[in-house]
């Protein structure tokens, strides 16, 4: 029987998405990624499934194509229409719950009802430290990513004894560290790092080097989690003028 883990990444073409797959499959996993964006990269154990996850229908076509138990569930993809300032609309509100919360919840439960999560399977929710703290104008994806943090703990009881749920809340993330390219943008300043305590602006390796840690044997025995990955920076107190934070 193969060793080799089966991993879905759901919103996995670019930015944390692309680099938690690639991670994974630089560890010798099979990744499947679904997406409305092809994946702008291509290795041998990359499967990937264009559709939109906040389409039911979708999700469901996607589960009846797999034909492997599933190791690991990633529910990364979440999508931003602004809030009640710029007027963000019913069905605007509505598409990013569905996206970053209903998609979730809905995917897993297919797996269940299927039978298709293998045994000590685990599924990390990808959701943000907005979930705990806000610019004006976010609260669609706010909301969205306060519910798939709900939603963790919430399913890691309902999962009990068939896989682990745990949560990563990223801070400021430079996406443009990613795709080949492990270094800071150059775009970023003494400032921005100093906002941190960990004295650097993250990278989407941060969080999928985090991924991956849950998804091993290693964390066997965490589960309900919310782990916030942010470089320190929702917990220092500021002022004005202090840490390169200042009022206009």
């Amino acid at each position: 029987m193969s060793n080799t883990k089966h991993i879905i990444v759901t919103g996995g073409a670019n930015g944390i998405g692309r680099c938690v797959a690639e991670t994974f499959l630089k560890s010798g996993a099979r990744v499947s990624v679904i997406d409305i964006a092809e994946p702008p990269y291509s290795h041998e154990c990359l499967r990937f499934f264009r559709g939109d996850i906040a389409d039911k229908n979708v999700l469901e076509k996607f589960v009846k194509s797999l034909d492997h138990l599933v190791d690991c569930l990633i529910n990364n993809a979440c999508v931003s229409r602004r809030g009640i300032l710029s007027g963000c609309s019913y069905e605007d509100f509505e598409y990013v719950q569905r996206v970053g919360v209903t998609a979730p919840y809905y995917l897993t439960s297919l797996l269940l009802k299927n039978n298709l999560l293998a045994p000590n399977a685990s599924i990390v929710n990808i959701a943000s430290t907005r979930a705990f703290q806000s610019q004006p104008d976010t609260e669609a994806y706010t909301s969205a990513k306060g519910g798939i943090v709900a939603l963790t703990h919430s399913m890691a009881v309902s999962l009990g004894g068939k896989a682990r749920v745990n949560c990563i809340s990223p801070g400021w993330i430079d996406r443009s560290a990613s795709g080949g390219n492990t270094g800071e943008s150059t775009e970023l300043s003494l400032h921005d790092r100093k906002q941190h305590p960990a004295a650097r602006v993250g990278t989407p390796a941060d969080i999928a080097e985090m991924v991956l840690f849950l998804c091993s044997d290693k964390a066997g025995f965490i589960t309900g989690e919310n782990f916030t990955i942010d470089g320190g920076m929702s917990k220092l107190m500021i002022y004005h003028g202090d840490n390169g934070w200042g009022l206009e």
